[in-house]
């Protein structure tokens, strides 16, 4: 008998229900505040969740000025709009209640020495703090995005989205996963991802419910969610469902949250390497957030233009140093016309990619309802949603003229 071969990569994904989650949209629903107010606000402000407890932290330099009630119902209003409104059929000792939330403030004025090197006098920004930030892109999805992740995402807004409108069945606090088999490791450095291999679905769901009605409900929703009919075979796809047996305690009550511990899932999946720096809690000056964006449109574009199947682009920053102190663009040998050298000198030829270019050319200092905000980032990830402004092909032909 022939044996068959695999080569299997995982990514997994959360939902905003998630208590990390839960601290990343507070934490950004306070930058969209404070910046749509005072667009030069700069804003670190991180975010604890545990039990009942919202604990913001970290320091803010800012003309609007919010008192601790402002602060109160922006966590309020956060958790309401993810779904711990106080309205589902889960008690007050199963998952988090709004009415019994209770939110102390810790925030400090920024300090003046990051200040006078982000804030230069001939109005050019300084980067916010060092550190290296690492842009991906993949030919293996409309979006340009690994197939791991792209399809967990699919599954968990899938998830997510019934647990809103069914609340009175499923919790919002759902992870998703799913492996990807590539047959070959020269398929997966090839981006030819060949099947589905395993899914894994955990949603927390009400006690009157059976496990049996449970999978069977999800099962159902698994299949509705248009995964590529190619990669997923409904019977041949090894699917586990809340493999424990029962998942009905949820939120920050039984699993704390804390921004920043979710840059796996809020990136590329595991496919490409990560800064290590987080985006949420974070204003524009904050390369953190800047770099990644800017190296995405980057790499999204390299792989756009037909110049590579897949591109890795690092960029580093000295604080209070505009300029990048390097860029990097790393194909992993799939060019296809010009090589990782000429690629790399043409990016820094030709953008400047200093936190005021990035911050112009995206609107970042102009989160609304109409462009994007930083909370609904913080809850779909911080790439890869073909909205977001830093997602746009918008120079494409600038890309393609690269080829010989």
């Amino acid at each position: 008998m022939e044996h068959t071969k695999h080569y299997l990569f995982t990514s997994e994904v959360v939902s905003p229900g998630h208590p990390d989650k839960c601290a990343d949209i507070i934490a950004d629903s306070i930058v969209d505040a404070l910046i749509i107010a005072d667009k030069n606000s700069r804003v670190a402000s991180e975010v604890f969740v545990a039990g009942k407890h919202v604990i913001i932290g970290g320091e803010v330099n800012t003309k609007s000025i919010l008192s601790f009630t402002d602060y109160e119902t922006i966590v309020k209003n956060a958790l309401a709009k993810i779904g711990y409104d106080g309205k589902s059929a889960f008690t007050k000792e199963q998952c988090l209640h709004p009415d019994d939330v209770k939110v102390q403030v810790l925030l400090n004025q920024q300090s003046s020495d990051i200040n006078q090197g982000v804030d230069q006098e001939s109005g050019e920004i300084g980067a916010g703090d060092q550190g290296i930030m690492f842009g991906f892109a993949s030919s293996e999805t409309a979006d340009f995005m690994p197939a791991a992740i792209t399809y967990a995402r699919m599954l968990c807004d899938k998830v997510y989205s019934y647990a809103l409108t069914h609340n009175h069945k499923l919790g919002v606090d759902i992870k998703t996963q799913v492996t990807v088999d590539y047959g070959t490791k020269q398929n997966f450095e090839e981006c030819k991802p060949q099947k589905i291999h395993t899914i894994v679905v955990s949603a927390p769901s009400n006690e009157h419910l059976s496990i049996e009605e449970v999978r069977s409900l999800i099962k159902g929703l698994i299949d509705d969610t248009g995964l590529p009919t190619e990669l997923y075979d409904p019977n041949n796809t090894i699917i586990h469902i809340n493999p424990t047996g029962r998942y009905v305690n949820h939120s920050s009550l039984h699993d704390s949250g804390l921004t920043g511990r979710k840059l796996i899932v809020d990136s590329f999946g595991g496919y490409s390497p990560i800064g290590g720096g987080a985006q949420s809690s974070k204003d524009y000056t904050k390369v953190d957030r800047s770099g990644l964006y800017a190296a995405r449109w980057i790499a999204k574009h390299i792989v756009a233009a037909g110049l590579a199947k897949k591109c890795s682009v690092q960029l580093s920053y000295a604080i209070g140093v505009a300029k990048p102190v390097s860029i990097a663009v790393d194909t992993s040998g799939t060019y296809t016309s010009i090589g990782d050298d000429d690629l790399s000198t043409f990016v820094l030829e030709t953008f400047s990619l200093t936190p005021r270019w990035i911050t112009a050319k995206f609107g970042l200092d102009k989160p609304s309802g109409e462009t994007f905000l930083y909370a609904d980032v913080a809850a779909r990830g911080q790439v890869g949603q073909s909205d977001y402004p830093w997602e746009k092909l918008d120079s494409l032909e600038l890309f393609k003229a690269l080829k010989k």
